[in-house]
């Protein structure tokens, strides 16, 4: 019977704890301040999106003499409001990816950079 040694891990030099080094940047306030960020827009988005999905789920239920109502042609109300959640959904990516490019990526590259230099160093 042999028993095996554990191979060491080639990647990190030893003492260079990543998990701990990423542990402790959870409490850095610039991290913190990154999370206040992405929950400041994610939030009322979400919450707005749901309402607005709701209200469609909730009208098409019991108003069905409005979302019938005929708008142009054959199109009703219900028909343009189901087309208005694409547009939502595609509204809010656009929102978010101009928002993350402005707001959220410069922060959270500068974080990134610091706790990848310390693994590099």
């Amino acid at each position: 019977m042999t028993t095996t040694q554990p191979v060491p891990d080639a990647g990190e030099p030893p003492g260079d704890d990543l998990e701990a080094r990423s542990v402790t940047m959870h409490d850095d306030p610039r991290f913190q301040e990154l999370r206040a960020r992405l929950l400041r827009f994610v939030v009322p988005a979400s919450i707005s999106f749901f309402c607005f999905y709701l209200l469609y789920v909730l009208m098409t239920g019991y108003a069905r003499g409005v979302m019938s109502t005929k708008v142009i042609g054959s199109v009703n109300v219900a028909l343009v409001f189901g087309l208005l959640q694409f547009v939502m959904t595609f509204g809010i990516a656009i929102l978010y990816s101009r928002y993350a490019n402005s707001r959220l990526d410069p922060l959270a590259d500068e974080l990134r950079e610091e706790l990848d230099g310390e693994v590099r160093s």
